[in-house]
Formats: C-alpha cells, sequence, structure tokens
C-alpha cells in the first residue's frame, strides 16, 4: 500500500538518513536560548514531521518568556495549524492534519517587511502555499516577531514553566534561517517530476545566519547538534534510541492510532498497551498486497490466562491469522481462512521477541522466537491474500474487570527499544535483533516501492 507523500517515490535523489522521535509521554523536548536577538521581522523555519497523535495540541516551535508573550507554529487541538505571534493568531487553516502514515512538510516565512500585506507570513504544507484559512490576521508592515529574539527557543513544548502541549511524533530537516524569506520551492524541496509529489532536497548549502541552525540528528550522542554551525540544542528527554531512521525519504510503519481507543499508542507509535476491558484491534498503518516482508514484535508484559494474539490483518477487516498465546499455557497458531492450526507450542515470557515473516506472493508465513524457528510453516494462503492488503498487527482479548492487560513493541524497521546485535534487511534497511529471513524485508517505503 503506498501512501501520498515522499513514500510513493521509489528515488527521491537525496536520501534523509535520520530523524528524532519525540514521545508526548516522556516530557521530551530541544530547547535554546539565543545570545542576542536576529532580525525579528525576517526568517524562515521548515522542517518534516510525522505526527502521531491527534486531537492535542502540539508544538512545533516555541518562544516565550512564560509570562507575557508567547510566539508560535503549532498543531491546535482540533488538527489545524496555526502561526501566532504577540499572543494573537496569524494564520490559523481550515484544513486539518490527521495522516499519522506520511510526513508533512511545514515552511514559515515571516517578512513583515514586505510591502504586501498578505504575503508577511506564508505557510507552505508540501511545496504548495495554504490559502485557506479561518483566520488570517497579517502583521503590520515591519512588527517584530518574538521567534529569532534573544530569548529561549524550544521545539517540541510550550515552555518549561508551562511543561504542556508536547509533540507526539517524529521531526527531521528542522532548519531556521535568520534574515532570511525567500520561497521554499528551491530551498527545502522540488516535486518529483514523474509524481508530482513534494521531495525534500540537500539543505546543507543554505545560508542559515547568526541564529540559524539545522538539526538532521545523524548523532545519536547530541540530538540537538546543529549541523550547520553552533547553535546547538540542548535535549530534555530524548536519548540516542530517539534516532531514528523513519524519515521523509524512506518512510517505515508505525501503528495506526486512527482504529481505535481502546489501547494507548506510545514511542512514534511503536509501543502499544492494551488495557483490562474490552476487545480490541490494532495493525500497521501501512500495508502490502505483494513481496515478503519481516517484523519482529518485543513482549513487554502480559497478565492472567486470557490469551492474547499477534495477528495478520487482511484488508483491515478481518483478522486472517493470530499467534494466540497466554500467560498460563502454551501457545497456538489459528488462522479464520480454515488453512491451518498449531497447538500447544512453547509458551512465552516477558521479554521475548516473535518474528513474524510474510509471503504475500506465495500465501506463507513464519514464525520465530528469540531467533529460532516456531512450529512450523503455515502455507495454503495464496488465495487468502491473493488481491488483498495485508497488515502486521494485535488482538487484544478483553474480558470485562479481569486485569488482562497486554504491552508489546513493534519493530518494523526502526524500533524504539535497543537492539543488541542490528540485523539489516538484503536491501541495507532495518534495525533487527534477529537475521532478517532470506528474501524478505522491512516494512518501509522504499521496499514497498520495489517489492510491495
Amino acid at each position: 500500500m503506498i501512501i501520498l507523500g515522499t513514500n510513493s517515490i521509489k528515488d527521491t535523489g537525496y536520501d534523509v538518513a535520520n530523524s528524532a522521535r519525540f514521545n508526548r509521554a516522556d516530557g521530551a523536548y530541544m530547547d535554546r536560548t539565543f545570545s542576542s536577538a536576529g532580525n525579528r521581522d525576517k526568517w524562515t523555519y521548515s522542517l518534516w514531521v510525522k505526527k502521531c497523535k491527534n486531537g492535542v495540541e502540539q508544538r512545533l516551535l516555541t518562544t516565550s518568556d512564560n509570562a507575557t508573550f508567547d510566539d508560535n507554529i503549532r498543531f491546535n487541538s482540533d488538527d489545524t495549524l496555526t502561526v501566532i505571534c504577540n499572543n494573537s493568531v496569524v494564520l490559523k487553516t481550515n484544513r486539518v492534519f490527521r495522516d499519522n502514515s506520511a510526513f508533512y512538510h511545514i515552511c514559515v516565512i515571516w517578512d513583515s517587511g514586505n510591502g504586501t500585506s498578505g504575503d508577511r507570513c506564508q505557510l507552505f504544507v508540501n511545496g504548495t502555499r495554504e490559502t485557506s484559512f479561518s483566520t488570517a490576521s497579517y502583521p503590520s508592515q515591519n512588527q517584530d516577531s518574538f521567534i529569532n529574539n534573544n530569548t529561549r527557543h524550544y521545539i517540541g513544548v510550550t515552555n518549561v514553566t508551562a511543561n504542556s502541549h508536547f509533540l507526539d511524533g517524529y521531526l527531521t530537516e528542522v532548519v531556521f534561517q535568520n534574515d532570511s524569506a525567500d520561497s521554499p520551492v528551491d530551498k527545502f524541496g522540488s516535486f518529483d517530476e514523474d509524481s508530482g509529489i513534494w521531495k525534500p532536497i540537500d539543505v546543507s548549502g543554505l545560508t542559515f545566519g547568526t541564529n540559524g541552525f539545522y538539526l538532521d540528528f545523524e548523532d545519536s550522542g547530541a540530538l540537538g547538534n546543529d549541523a550547520a554551525g553552533s547553535n546547538n540544542f540542548t535535549v530534555n528527554n530524548l536519548t540516542a534510541i530517539d534516532q531514528s531512521t523513519d524519515t521523509c525519504t524512506n518512510n517505515f510503519a508505525t501503528l495506526n492510532p486512527l482504529i481505535n481507543t481502546n489501547q494507548t499508542l506510545s514511542d512514534g507509535n511503536t509501543v502499544l498497551d492494551f488495557p483490562q476491558g474490552n476487545d480490541a484491534h490494532m495493525y500497521s498503518n501501512i500495508g502490502f498486497s505483494a513481496g515478503k516482508f519481516y517484523a519482529e514484535f518485543k513482549i513487554n508484559s502480559f497478565t492472567a490466562d486470557r490469551a492474547h494474539s499477534l495477528a495478520l490483518y487482511t484488508d483491515i477487516t478481518t483478522t486472517g491469522l493470530y499467534l494466540n498465546f497466554c500467560k498460563t499455557g502454551n501457545a497456538n497458531v489459528i488462522t479464520s481462512f480454515g488453512s491451518a492450526v498449531q497447538t500447544n507450542l512453547a509458551s512465552f515470557s516477558a521479554g521475548d521477541i516473535i518474528g513474524m515473516a510474510v509471503d504475500a506472493d506465495n500465501g506463507t508465513v513464519d514464525f520465530t522466537k528469540n531467533g529460532s524457528a516456531y512450529g512450523s510453516q503455515v502455507t495454503g494462503l495464496s488465495s487468502n491474500f491473493g488481491g488483498k492488503y495485508l497488515f502486521f498487527g494485535f488482538f487484544g482479548e478483553g474480558h470485562g474487570s479481569l486485569t488482562r492487560v497486554f504491552n508489546a513493541s513493534c519493530n518494523f524497521g526502526s524500533p524504539a527499544f535497543a537492539i543488541s546485535s542490528g540485523n539489516t534487511d538484503g536491501n541495507g534497511y532495518g534495525n533487527f535483533e534477529y537475521a532478517v529471513p532470506s528474501g524478505y524485508y522491512s516494512l518501509c517505503t522504499a521496499n514497498l516501492a520495489e517489492f510491495g
């Protein structure tokens, strides 16, 4: 399943290596205080963001004195996008941003010296200028913003005092240009000549200015490092594990937060928590209808004797196959197609990693437990897979007030948990604890463009 965005382009011409994973539950953010004010009438801010949570306010850039003013660029709780200056809304989109499967490129140009009022604040999304706003109150000529002032600037939070509105998502290619307000088209991206999709280009040669910075997140030990100079950001509640290879040029699958509300997702939508109560389904936000794909699932905790399941969904609506396990008994492999049933397999413990290798072309599924074959290959599924999209996922079986909970981490190639070995697929993508079976690939858009 190819999702619109840079995801659909097999060869982007420029590959972005890393992103930073901001986990709202951890209170992750970055901050820096500029030593002196830059040009507060003219600046450009550009970034790529994969939004993991909807329905809550999330900050992309904020500067504040914690008292009287608050300039920011943010997603609102209604999922619109807003630019604020001097505590007043300058631009608020009619458009909502609820796609949790792809990266958006967002660029804000502040040029209050411009003689044309409507050009003093410009907002671009994926290379196209936004023109439909519920609020459009442009600044007066030469109005100073507090962004680019000699105050503390925050990425991913309101400010330390308020300690709120944390970002839940991935950021990459974060650029701030001091004293620059040019069109973003030839600076940050270009439209693919075949698909027309907006894609990133190399920004390292830009002029950044005194307070300018370029966060490429390529140093896992210093995620706030300014690749363009010395305007490094302090990282807060971000560690090396929050460096990700999930980027705007190779987008990895994560879990889909739009499915239902019977579970909690965290760590870039790679960690799943099923609470007690009702049954709940969860599956990846990217699927495939052809090719061979591999994923790993680490069981963090599960309780009681009610079964929990690693699942393979077909066309989303059907749970086609379950690896069904519980705390006090053995595991079973069950298919709703009636093709195969395996029972009394060895039980699981917290910390075990289950591998799942799906061959959509030949209709087979293989499981591993901590790197070793688990059960026998499930075969004969070609007629069930043919023409359908397949999604890795889970089924959590609730049971009223009984304490039957389940927590697991998913690894589609860009994990949020520590990997001790580090194995890639045959294309060099992914980071897995155990060797990827020969001919199988991680679930990312670079592989989907070739195989899926």
